[in-house]
């Protein structure tokens, strides 16, 4: 070979090598579509890497906590903890390594995500992670996080636009804390308040639930989750483990298929809808099947009906409780089998889960193909976040971001929205003249139960309690503080005794009770994740003590913190004012103290319906019309109505006009009321619109919420509020289960809650 010759097969060898290399980083160029950056990189996975990216574990340092805090013998039966008997940190790096492992939860902080994103370089293919992080309510589960209200409190706002942008400050956050995947909103439709994960809903009414999802979603992934400031939404639980045969979480719900679709359905569709990339199945067998092996729920609902293109996940631990607690799988591979059949493309959490699919490939009981649906899924999400292009987080962007002012503002905002006034005997708002020396007692007074589930402790300089609001907002008050514990399981006798003492030496009591909530005392919760509840009185001596301070004649005031309706029928008839704060976040005693002073008008509104006790269950507005009867024993009447809320002002509804009289099945109701703000104070009311099909071939609710509109009044000043109610509004599943509207009468009712006293009513007729 000549010398001109070598040279010119050099070049020429160079420039194919070249192209040749340039094609194999094809998935790595940020400028190519996502779709062949996907595919591209599909073709150069083993299919080992690929049933990889079908795994998540839970953080190398959450495992080592884990060891030091739960038995082997116990790890099925916890939902907080994990770690994996016989596999090391050294195992799991090394399986990082070789491309096992997808996703990452539980993990707190840039650092160490960046730890794992390191790791994720050293593999063959250097696929980034997705960490995912239950941020509920704010990043409540890292240290100095801004916390909003929780969910229950933010439905109470009736707020969409407000719900939305705690969603877009929460992503802000989990991004600078290294996490892009917010295991939220949780869209369940709240029906049993024993259930202990109410506090995470948006409570009991499918509409509300629909349209505050679908803003959650919004915030958190912006138009399309490509930002790197948003982040991966997830509508969970699919589907119906809110109202479970016992109000046990796990437990089974046995539900037709018309409420699964008049109730339970339309939230996720709605999220699906706005967008959301992510769906978690349910702890829950649904009419005997497992949700997590459930082919109806996955593919015949989400995937054909719901047109979800995204990617559906485990609950924690929950393919191997179709073995372990279902008992319909004869083993964990037997699980794995029906799961991944039945549409599950990623398993929350372990490392058994992986070998178990890898055994079902060779054995030809899983195809290629369906492993690839999965993988393709997964991927396009890294991509669309930008992973590929910068899986790292800068770890000094927390300091900026986390609880920063704006988000601050934002946190007290929704504190003061989110509260409902629920009796005022004229005591309210509190004159510092009058009530000079004030006792303020009770077991979530001062400390961060006011937090709520899904978070652990703050640092105290970021966390307002009702104790420390007080002193704030009225300093030339005397406050008098007794301390009654945090454990609601264990108070003592002798300090309501004391209590009692200090209350006959005062002008007023205010006493703050309810349930607590916090991660921190797993073991001695009351409320929340995984602390359900046979009753739903007071825990405890806590109406004792309300009862012993109100019987010395002193002025009671009682405040509720807590996750879920509480029966406080004896409390709500005999004391002064009776408030519910749900658990109002990092500035909840701020809002408290200035609602109680006047300073802020009260203006939330319940989401759900507050039950007298247990024996009344099920208690929900929007009830079939056969199941109101007088009990022969007993109140049939709820404690407090869905959407029922004081004010420091009156509010006169007039004038409702509903146009035309006769409507096509086709077209939109307008609808306008008068609203006048005829008190002394500012103020903002809740206008709801419900509607009844008065007669229908399959029974309908009483009243059905089919929009509302937060409205700011000043003293005196009058608006008119309009409603485009399109028709559609009206369909619903026939007694042949096609989704129609039927002609015949409809009532159109607007007010300021679901009361029949509170509501103006007009009607319309649907023609054909």
């Amino acid at each position: 070979m000549t010398y001109f010759k070598y040279i010119f097969f050099l070049a020429l060898t160079t420039v194919l090598f070249s192209f040749k290399t340039q094609e194999k980083k094809l998935y790595l160029d940020p400028k190519q579509p996502v779709e062949k950056r996907v595919t591209d990189l599909m073709k150069r996975m083993t299919i080992e890497e690929k049933v990889g990216q079908m795994c998540q574990f839970v953080g190398l340092e959450h495992i080592k906590m884990a060891q030091q805090n739960i038995k082997e013998e116990d790890l099925n039966k916890n939902s907080a903890l994990g770690f994996y008997p016989g596999v090391s940190i050294a195992d799991i790096k090394q399986m990082i390594r070789d491309g096992k492992i997808s996703s990452f939860l539980h993990v707190l902080g840039s650092k160490e995500a960046n730890e794992l994103q390191e790791l994720a370089q050293e593999s063959r293919l250097k696929i980034p992670f997705i960490i995912g992080i239950d941020a509920i309510h704010g990043t409540g589960l890292v240290d100095g996080s801004t916390i909003y209200p929780t969910s229950i409190g933010q439905a109470s706002m009736f707020d969409p636009a407000l719900v939305e942008e705690i969603c877009r400050q929460t992503a802000l956050e989990m991004r600078a804390t290294g996490s892009q995947w917010t295991f939220n909103p949780n869209v369940e439709v709240a029906r049993d308040p024993r259930w202990g994960r109410v506090g995470e809903t948006f409570g009991e009414d499918p509409y509300l639930v629909s349209v505050l999802g679908a803003a959650s979603v919004r915030g958190y992934q912006g138009n399309d989750f490509s930002k790197n400031e948003n982040v991966l939404a997830c509508a969970k639980h699919f589907v119906a483990s809110s109202e479970p045969v016992n109000g046990i979480n796990w437990a089974p719900a046995d539900l037709s298929e018309r409420t699964l679709r008049e109730t339970f359905f339309p939230p996720f569709k709605s999220a699906i809808d706005a967008g959301v990339y992510s769906v978690m199945t349910a702890h829950n067998e649904l009419n005997g099947i497992p949700c997590h092996s459930n082919d109806w729920l996955m593919k015949d609902i989400l995937r054909n009906e719901m047109k979800f293109k995204g990617f559906i996940v485990s609950d924690w631990m929950d393919v191997k409780r179709i073995n372990v607690f279902h008992r319909t799988a004869v083993d964990y591979k037997d699980a794995s089998l029906q799961a991944v059949n039945a549409g599950l493309d990623m398993n929350m959490h372990g490392p058994e889960f992986y070998q178990n699919v890898i055994d079902l490939l060779r054995e030809k009981k899983l195809s290629e193909e369906r492993i690839n649906e999965s993988c393709r899924r997964i991927l396009e999400v890294k991509f669309r976040l930008g992973l590929f292009e910068n899986p790292f987080t800068n770890e000094t962007s927390a300091s900026k971001t986390l609880f920063n002012k704006n988000h601050q503002k934002t946190a007290l905002e929704a504190a003061r929205k989110s509260i409902v006034l629920l009796v005022n005997n004229g005591i309210l708002p509190l004159s510092e003249k009058k009530y000079k020396k004030v006792l303020v007692t009770g077991t979530n007074a001062d400390n961060q139960t006011i937090l709520g589930d899904w978070a652990y402790i703050q640092p105290y300089d970021n966390v307002t309690t009702v104790l420390e609001g007080l002193k704030q907002t009225a300093p030339e008050t005397q406050f008098t503080f007794l301390d009654q514990g945090w454990n609601l399981r264990k108070m003592s006798k002798d300090k309501i005794t004391q209590a009692v003492e200090i209350a006959r030496s005062s002008d007023l009591a205010i006493v703050v009770v309810g349930e607590n909530s916090l991660r921190e005392n797993w073991m001695e919760k009351t409320c929340g994740e995984e602390t359900d509840r046979s009753d739903i009185n007071l825990v405890g001596l806590q109406e004792d003590l309300v009862e012993y301070i109100k019987a010395t004649g002193v002025p009671t005031i009682v405040i509720l913190v807590n996750g879920r309706q509480i029966g406080v029928e004896w409390i709500a008839d005999n004391v002064d004012a009776l408030i519910e704060a749900w658990e109002p976040g990092s500035f909840g005693g701020q809002a408290l103290a200035e609602i109680l002073y006047g300073k802020v008008n009260p203006s939330g509104k319940l989401p759900v319906t507050i039950p007298r006790n247990v024996g009344q269950l099920q208690m929900v507005y929007n009830r079939k019309p056969s199941m109101f009867r007088p009990y022969a024993i007993g109140e049939s009447s709820p404690l407090f109505s869905f959407g029922y809320g004081m004010s420091y002002t009156k509010y006169t509804y007039s004038n409702l006009v509903v146009s035309p009289d006769k409507i096509y099945k086709e077209g939109t109701i307008q609808v306008s009321v008068d609203v006048t703000n005829t008190g002394e104070v500012d103020g903002e009311e809740i206008v709801q619109l419900y509607i009844r099909d008065v007669y229908s071939s399959a029974t309908r609710p009483v009243k059905e919420l089919k929009d509302f509109k937060r409205l700011s009044l000043a003293n005196g000043q009058k608006k008119t509020v309009a409603f485009a109610v399109p028709t559609q509004k009206l369909a619903f599943y026939d007694k042949n289960m096609k989704w129609v509207v039927e002609p015949g009468d409809f009532e159109i009712m607007v007010g300021g809650s679901s009361l029949d006293k509170d509501l103006l009513t007009n009607k319309i007729k649907v023609v054909d």
